[in-house]
C-alpha cells in the first residue's frame, strides 16, 4: 500500500489525495508509516471502514489513531494478531499496551505514538470515535472489489 492508496475523506465525500503530506507534516514519518502497515495489515484480513485519522494536532495521545471493523470476535482477534505481526516485522516494534484481548469487543493496540482500534461495528458505532476526534484529519482505504 502506498500514500497514494490512502482516500481523504471530508462531509461525507470521498477525494483521492496523492499528498496527504498537507495533514501530515512528513509522509517518512514513522508513525505515519506504521498507521499505512496497521492499515494494510487490517485489510488483508478483511477489515472494513478502515481509517487513520492524524490526531498529533489534536491531541498529545498520540500522532495517529488507526480504526477498523471486524465482524466477529473471531476476526477482530485476527485483524490485531495480523496488525501485530506486521508491525513486528516491518518496524521491530510491539505495543506498549494492549487491551480487549480476552473479550474481542474492541481491542486496542498502543504503540506510543500509533493507537490502533480494532472493534465490532456495535462498539465502533456505540463510541463513535471518529466522531469525537472529528476535527482530525481523516485517511480512508478505498474499498476492495
Amino acid at each position: 500500500m502506498t500514500a497514494e492508496s490512502i482516500v481523504f475523506s471530508a462531509e461525507d465525500q470521498v477525494l483521492p489525495t496523492p499528498e496527504p503530506s498537507v495533514y501530515i507534516q512528513d509522509q517518512q514519518d514513522d508513525s505515519y508509516q506504521m498507521s499505512l502497515i496497521a492499515a494494510s495489515a487490517a485489510d488483508d484480513r478483511k477489515a472494513e471502514d478502515i481509517v487513520i485519522l492524524s490526531v498529533a494536532e489534536v491531541s498529545s495521545l498520540a500522532d495517529c489513531f488507526v480504526i477498523a471493523t471486524g465482524f466477529s470476535k473471531a476476526q477482530v482477534r485476527a485483524i490485531a494478531n495480523a496488525i501485530k505481526d506486521k508491525i513486528a516485522a516491518e518496524f521491530d516494534r510491539y505495543p506498549v499496551r494492549t487491551a480487549g484481548e480476552s473479550d474481542a469487543n474492541w481491542i486496542l493496540q498502543d504503540y506510543g505514538d500509533v493507537i490502533v482500534h480494532i472493534m465490532l461495528p456495535t462498539e465502533r458505532e456505540f463510541y463513535g470515535l471518529e466522531a469525537f476526534w472529528g476535527h482530525a484529519p481523516k485517511f480512508m482505504l478505498p474499498k476492495s472489489a
